[in-house]
């Protein structure tokens, strides 16, 4: 936990040295000349002038992504070595990690106390697990007549381009370049506008972990330009995607206008938390929910922006999260007693809002919050809000906010929580309370989401899978299941 005052940090923040270039085939490049204004959530400053990449920065570093897999050393490394140098970057991401959770902090207001206690140990167990596993993997040999000898070998599928976004820039980074690197491909890592700091500081400490040059490159640029390049360079293989399922669609046409590159997706979610009278802990599963929905500025996939609550208990949960969400510290993000900091920007307060002023005209009540704060610092601040009383066909129902908004539903019996739960085009992640045994399986299973907590909401680690169904994606991100998305399959049959 990181012991430095908000005098520390804000000392800290007047020195910090910030990136400005791209990252390509091991050198730092200012590319075409053009650049953007990264500016932090926290006060409204500008934090630097960053280069902005467009089609040719795109093709210069998938390009050398190209010669890097094609005929550099990364994928022929003995899976150990592979391994030794993520788990150097791992050292490396940890010996620098009060750096890498200011920049973070910064760039995307996240407290300082989440960006170093939870983002950066989260990015650092990510390419340590990944460097360990890499040599524990084993290919297959199936039984053959006598006559015949087969082999089943998973080989890397080759340049790699990954699109992540802001909200966590450096674990969702991790989650897709880690397990790339492992499988032995080679990576453009593309990072939102709203936070390419983060992503060049790892890039340089990735070179100075002992990474090859052109085996990581980072391209800064907005989605539409230096996104839309990387979709339909018909040098990429492979195009992972966290963000919007709006975005996710066109990496898709992308994939069908250019090489037909396998296209892997993370993408939004509406999450239901089911509470019903038997939870074990009422009190807790209030603590918890307003604890999810607040977590990072409510800005995650997986936030559970639905509270589905049994009408029974309803209003005692509802009224123990409200006073939660009133007691909650929303503050200057480099202040370690924060607990919530500042959203990503102005643009995306408008849309919050958007849909704060939209559920008071649908008729729901909004019991705390809901409007903009701290206006007298610059930065970009909203209240926790709370609203009850909320149709299940109501915009706040239905659409992601991507902010702290809580929508409270009630329901009087186990079949319509359920339908409730699933009336919705995500189905990324859920949650449910319950003592019952028999309920939190047969209910588990009736949920459509690619991930369900039970008495519980927002853990696991590294072994266990995390993606979507529905329009909330399709593969795996995590644990030994997010290397099939970065490997090929390849049969061979010897007739002996």
């Amino acid at each position: 936990m990181t012991a430095a005052t908000h005098d520390e940090w804000l000392r800290r923040a007047k020195t910090l040295e910030l990136p400005r270039t791209h990252l390509i085939d091991g050198a730092e490049e200012a590319g075409g000349g053009s650049t953007f204004r990264a500016v932090s959530p926290r006060d409204g400053q500008v934090l630097t002038e960053v280069a902005d990449g467009g089609p040719a920065e795109v093709d210069a570093a998938v390009s050398a992504a190209r010669r890097a897999f094609d005929h550099g050393p990364w994928p022929r490394l003995a899976p150990a070595e592979r391994g030794r140098v993520m788990v150097r970057l791992a050292d490396l991401l940890d010996e620098h990690r009060a750096e890498l959770a200011l920049t973070v902090s910064l760039e995307m207001g996240k407290p300082i106390t989440d960006a170093h206690d939870i983002e950066l140990r989260a990015v650092i167990n990510t390419f340590r697990w990944y460097g360990q596993l890499a040599d524990k993997l084993t290919d297959e040999s199936p039984h053959t007549p006598p006559d015949a000898l087969a082999l089943v070998t998973r080989e890397p599928a080759g340049v790699v381009g990954a699109v992540v976004p802001w909200n966590f820039p450096l674990t969702l980074a991790g989650w897709k370049v880690a397990p790339a690197l492992a499988a032995g491909c080679t990576v453009v890592l593309k990072p939102s506008e709203n936070s390419p700091l983060s992503a060049l500081l790892l890039g340089r400490l990735a070179l100075e972990a002992g990474l090859p040059p052109g085996v990581l490159n980072v391209v800064n640029g907005n989605g539409p330009v230096a996104g839309r390049a990387l979709g339909l360079h018909p040098d990429v293989d492979v195009l992972a995607f966290t963000g919007s399922t709006a975005v996710g669609r066109h990496f898709l046409r992308y994939s069908a206008d250019s090489n037909l590159k396998r296209v892997w997706l993370e993408l939004g979610g509406k999450s239901p938390n089911i509470v019903l009278p038997d939870a074990p802990d009422l009190d807790k599963a209030a603590a918890i929910a307003a604890w999810g929905i607040f977590f990072n500025q409510g800005e995650m996939c997986t936030a559970p922006s639905r509270l589905l609550v049994h009408s029974s208990v309803a209003e005692h949960v509802t009224e123990a999260v409200v006073e939660r969400a009133r007691a909650l510290r929303v503050g200057d993000p480099l202040d370690p007693a924060t607990e919530m900091g500042a959203l990503v920007g102005e643009h995306h307060l408008d849309r919050v809002l958007d849909h704060v002023r939209t559920g008071r005209d649908d008729g729901a009540r909004l019991r705390t919050g809901g409007a903009r704060t701290l206006t007298e610092t610059g930065g970009v601040y909203l209240e926790p809000t709370v609203f009850d009383q909320v149709t299940s066909e109501s915009r706040l129902a239905r659409e992601e906010i991507f902010g702290p908004v809580l929508s409270v539903l009630a329901f009087d019996d186990l079949d319509e929580a359920v339908a409730l739960a699933n009336a919705t085009e995500y189905g990324l992640a859920a949650g449910l309370w319950t003592a019952d045994l028999s309920t939190a399986h047969t209910v588990s299973r009736a949920l459509r989401a690619g991930t369900v907590w039970v008495n519980c909401y927002e853990e696991g680690d590294l072994t266990v899978p995390f993606g979507g169904m529905k329009q909330s994606g399709n593969g795996r991100d995590k644990s030994v299941h997010a290397l099939e998305k970065y490997t090929e399959l390849k049969t061979t049959w010897i007739q002996l």
